[in-house]
């Protein structure tokens, strides 16, 4: 399989990476251990900060509280009951989320600091890896982040290749929605680039893909405007909560009750696609 947007030397690179990053981020966030028995299934996510589970961090109650990515209620699914509705399925007895979804990351930079690395390592016959990119390869203007059309597809693509060849499962899932633009009630798509060249990849690679740009957004619409703002994004009033004591307005990430939503959102659709292998 070619790879002709990424230089040779990203992959050489890769190969003598130090983990400066991850270890630096390894000392603020406890550690999910994936398991390594048959009788377990590991399901790990890759994405950025409307993935990643806060909880995670250190003095997360004085700092973060109340934010909360979907991957960080993810596992709540996966209890004895949803197990056996899944018993004649691909998965195990026992699944374990791990969480590797970190703010900020692209595609490209979540893949240099080693995180990426940390998954392909770890995985085992079997498992799955959930990967939602888009937010921040999508923002020219941090050149920290950035990667074009072209370069996303490729990493993607990339990230598809190494799952397989550890005889995993990997499922793409389009950015999350914000919570803008809206237009008569209906909430628009702020991802409209990022979000087709993923389905692209999808289709091109036969790789199942969770639409959750557009699920998030008719579901948003459904729930309204008010609705969300106040209950699902971050919009807090000031004085409320100890880590924003002057509140704050932030229409990308979520409250918890915001993430368990879209993990609903996503969990149906990953439901389906397992019951279907």
């Amino acid at each position: 399989m070619k790879f002709k947007n990424i230089p040779v030397l990203l992959f050489l690179a890769a190969s003598v990476l130090t983990f400066a990053q991850t270890e630096q981020d390894n000392q603020k966030e406890r550690i999910i251990e994936p398991a390594k028995d048959k009788k377990t299934t590991n399901i790990f996510l890759a994405g950025d900060s409307t993935v990643t589970d806060y909880t995670l961090e250190n003095n997360y109650q004085e700092k973060r509280y109340p934010q909360q990515g979907w991957g960080g209620v993810f596992q709540a699914f996966f209890v004895t009951d949803s197990l056996i509705s899944l018993k004649s399925s691909p998965l195990a007895k026992n699944v374990i989320v791990i969480d590797k979804a970190k703010g900020g990351r692209s595609t490209r930079t979540f893949f240099q600091e080693g995180r990426w690395r940390y998954i392909f390592e770890n995985l085992k016959p079997k498992d799955w890896v959930l990967i939602q990119f888009g937010h921040n390869d999508e923002s020219p203007k941090k050149v920290d982040r950035y990667v074009d059309i072209a370069g996303y597809k490729e990493y993607l693509r990339l990230y598809i290749h190494q799952v397989r060849e550890k005889g995993a499962t990997p499922v793409l899932v389009t950015p999350v929605s914000r919570n803008y633009p809206w237009a008569d009630g209906v909430l628009g798509d702020s991802h409209p680039e990022y979000a087709k060249a993923m389905l692209e990849v999808g289709q091109e690679q036969k790789t199942d893909v969770i639409d959750l740009n557009k699920l998030s957004r008719e579901f948003f619409t459904q729930k309204g405007k008010d609705f969300v703002t106040v209950n699902y994004f971050m919009n807090l009033p000031e004085g409320k909560f100890e880590a924003y004591p002057k509140g704050q307005k932030d229409d990308t990430h979520f409250q918890p009750e915001g993430a368990k939503a879209v993990a609903q959102l996503v969990y149906n659709e990953f439901k389906k696609i397992v019951n279907r292998k």
